[in-house]
């Protein structure tokens, strides 16, 4: 079988999600047991893999599943405890005293608050944390969900504290050798000089797209929720947004460039709080007091912005001092950023190492290569549970207040199982299809293998859609660039260009691929009772991934090709036709108003 074949059935289980959930707008629960039945066929009937093996990587899938499934329940216990004690109460106040312009709060919960939790923990955090708190200002659940996973792509490189860069990167270009090996080789002094060397161009892509998200969240906010319908009430605020966003992505590249890839989005997040949330409250840069805008009443909400499993009325008692209502947050990113901490300073006690050491190591599953390390107290959902006890005694909550948080937390992750416990194991199958008896490369593998034949000096452009897939397939930006990292160095010394920029490409592109990653659509939705709706999240941020990969592998393939073809390049002229088109759509962008006396549809 040729490798262009290969491909295109490697291809097949990621176009049926497309599909199913894009196109025929099935909910995750019906759509992903087909796609599992078709991983588990591919893998069986066509790759060969023994039977022993696929059931192995399907085990490894549901403990993976369980602990997402921990997460959510976790992030819905803070959240109903919250609401439960009035804590939301004095939040929302808060903001409103900061700005009563939705525009502005999406981009200091999601882009700001967003980006320092993904820098503190990663995997998928900040959705769990950010869409909950959005839903609890007021904002409707699809709107909030689309907006948590928006902001996945711009600070998921540096995520979990460099972890997509330090652990995947690193791991995925030693193969089977080490990575120090693999730096000498190519004439790096050392490996952490290679990884800083593609940790500064992974910021500086990032920090060129990435300047550009805020703009484009509130544009699609209110595009997409407003009740005119248009692309120009977001584009009002852009002195805001581009502030916002250049506060966050200046510190986050010096960060990159003095300290390594550890703290660019941790630094980057918190810094840009320090410095929009004053500024916001100065009035600075802000649209005029008379142009706030607000969603529709509730009342006038499309049926599919909603969640019936998670409350929207806030809780009647009375709200708790706002630093008090604050405190489990803080906790929260106390916590994550601590347990993340490879060394404290001034000791060498790591409590990174401390955390991971309470372990349950499943090595050879089912007597095959597969294995799965369970670290109950690194999981995300640990820290939510500890700061929702927490709130439970600082604001003084009953007993059957906390019991009914912890019931309805319990009723909103059961309709999210169904739909994980398809779509990690088919994941799981998908990327452990290698060793099979046909002799074939593990599928996703082989589709790149498949591209890059077809693509050839091209490949620059292509390269962040293949670790932007390799993210949305595998639910994360550390395993893509573990899969593909060689890989994509290899072809850039194939096609003779700087193998180092290529990587770069991988880890934006595998960052970029998060906002349309299936599992994380159905954990932040699970969040805010919004099970079903998948297909309506992906189709709307489906235009991010898209800028975002296309963009970034523009700019590399101009980089890359500059001295042999001079800075007016297919890939400059393509990002800026890009640019161009993004701008006159949403600046020209159909406006449409709503009949008076219905909603809007």
């Amino acid at each position: 079988m040729t490798t262009e074949i290969q491909a295109c059935l490697s291809l097949l289980p990621i176009l049926a999600v497309a599909i199913l959930l894009v196109v025929m707008r099935l909910p995750a629960s019906r759509a992903m047991p087909l796609c599992y039945l078709i991983a588990l066929v591919l893998a069986l009937a066509v790759w060969q893999v023994p039977m022993v093996q696929v059931a192995a990587a399907s085990i490894k899938g549901l403990i993976i599943a369980a602990e997402l499934l921990y997460i959510i329940f976790g992030a819905i216990l803070l959240l109903n405890t919250l609401q439960e004690s009035g804590a939301l109460n004095a939040i929302r106040a808060a903001f409103q005293g900061v700005s009563p312009d939705r525009r502005v709060q999406v981009i200091i919960v999601a882009w700001l608050f967003g980006s320092f939790i993904e820098g503190s923990a990663g995997f998928g955090t900040p959705a769990a944390v950010a869409v909950p708190l959005l839903v609890g200002l007021g904002f409707p659940p699809l709107a909030a969900v689309i907006a948590g996973m928006i902001i996945q792509s711009t600070p998921v490189s540096f995520g979990a504290v460099g972890t997509p860069i330090l652990v995947g990167v690193k791991n995925g270009l030693a193969g089977a050798g080490t990575i120090d090996d693999f730096a000498a080789t190519h004439g790096y002094a050392s490996a952490t000089e290679l990884l800083q060397t593609i940790g500064l161009r992974v910021a500086l892509l990032h920090a060129i797209a990435g300047t550009f998200v805020p703009l484009l969240l509130v544009s699609l906010m209110t595009r997409f929720f407003g009740a005119q319908r248009s692309f120009r009430e977001g584009l009002a605020i852009w002195p805001f947004a581009l502030f916002a966003a250049f506060a966050m992505t200046v510190p986050y590249v010096i960060v990159a460039a003095t300290l390594g890839p550890e703290f660019p989005s941790l630094l980057g997040g918190l810094i840009g709080l320090a410095i929009v949330v004053p500024a916001a409250r100065a009035g600075l840069l802000m649209p005029k007091s008379d142009s706030v805008w607000e969603f529709s009443t509730v009342d006038r909400w499309e049926p599919e912005w909603t969640g019936a499993a998670v409350k929207q009325e806030l809780s009647t008692k009375g709200a708790p001092r706002l630093w008090l209502a604050w405190l489990p947050y803080l906790l929260v990113a106390l916590l994550l950023v601590l347990s993340r901490q490879r060394e404290l300073p001034g000791t060498t006690f790591s409590p990174d190492e401390w955390i991971k050491s309470f372990s349950i190591d499943w090595t050879g599953i089912l007597g095959t290569s597969i294995a799965h390390q369970l670290r109950p107290l690194y999981i995300p959902g640990t820290v939510f549970i500890i700061a929702s006890i927490f709130a439970a005694l600082c604001h003084r909550l009953s007993g059957r207040e906390f019991a009914r948080a912890w019931s309805a937390s319990g009723r909103t992750i059961v309709a999210a199982s169904v739909a994980l416990i398809f779509t990690v194991p088919m994941v799981q199958v998908f990327i452990n299809s290698d060793g099979g008896a046909a002799g074939y490369e593990k599928m996703p593998i082989a589709l790149a293998l498949g591209v890059s034949n077809l693509v050839g000096n091209a490949w620059p452009i292509f390269s962040t859609f293949i670790g932007g897939i390799g993210a949305a397939v595998a639910g994360s930006n550390t395993v893509s660039n573990m899969m593909f990292s060689l890989f994509q160095f290899e072809v850039g010394q194939q096609i003779g260009v700087d193998p180092a920029w290529i990587v770069a490409l991988q880890a934006v592109g595998g960052a970029a691929g998060n906002t349309i990653c299936v599992h994380n659509v159905v954990a932040a939705s699970a969040v805010v009772g919004l099970v079903g709706k998948e297909g309506t999240v992906i189709r709307k941020t489906l235009l991010v991934f898209g800028y975002y990969a296309l963009l970034t592998g523009s700019i590399g393939y101009s980089i890359v090709w500059w001295q042999q073809t001079g800075p007016l390049n297919v890939g400059l002229i393509i990002a800026c036709v890009l640019l161009t088109a993004a701008f006159v759509v949403m600046l020209v962008g159909g406006r449409r108003r709503p009949p008076a006396d219905q909603p809007a549809k």
